[in-house]
């Protein structure tokens, strides 16, 4: 099963995917993109580790800033002979951070948006092939097209690459959660259909 979890900063989206993973599974693999640039990001990723050992859900970390679709073919490979990482909800939190790497990554090439609709194409492959294989896969995303429209030109394709990245993935997905105000509402029932 694919779910997307989408939402605010601070909404409480990254919560809400973790007790949902718990709630699929009995361990956890847990797909970190962000990466320490400076100490207070670096205490940030390190109150998220606290806070995951403090609740006795089993989850094994990795840091993949960039290479996100490798690392989860790596945990879906069918010759992989470890039963915990066949059986292990895998969460990858999150895909905003991994775009804005790939972005800030690729910003210098003159083709950089083809570059990572290449990548976003990539990436909704590899979800749907974990998906299909009966793993469960929980994605959690930023809302980012709420507010206003950036001034400089790299602001205005990383918010216009985040809302074709969550569209894309959201209609893939068999599950999305709009988590507001630490209120997880499921989308895809809501649907309208035209």
């Amino acid at each position: 099963m694919l779910v997307l979890v989408t939402g605010g900063a601070r909404s409480g989206k990254s919560s809400f995917a973790e007790t949902y993973t718990a709630k699929l599974g009995n361990r956890g693999i847990y797909i970190a993109t962000a990466q320490a640039y400076d100490d207070e990001m670096r205490a940030r990723i390190g109150l998220h580790r606290l806070q995951r050992e403090e609740t006795g859900f089993e989850w094994a970390t990795h840091e993949e800033p960039l290479l996100l679709t490798e690392a989860l073919l790596s945990f879906t490979n069918k010759n992989n002979e470890d039963k915990e990482i066949d059986e292990a909800v895998i969460l990858v939190d999150c895909l905003t951070l991994w775009l804005s790497n790939c972005l800030l990554k690729a910003e210098q090439q003159p083709d950089m948006e083809q570059i990572l609709l290449a990548k976003l194409d990539e990436l909704t492959a590899v979800c749907q092939s974990v998906a299909s294989q009966g793993r469960h896969l929980i994605l959690v995303t930023n809302e980012v097209g709420y507010g206003l429209v950036p001034e400089y030109k790299l602001g205005r394709q990383f918010r216009d690459l985040s809302g074709t990245m969550n569209r894309i993935l959201a209609n893939v997905a068999d599950q999305v959660f709009l988590v507001t105000s630490g209120i997880p509402v499921e989308l895809t029932s809501l649907r309208y259909k035209l």
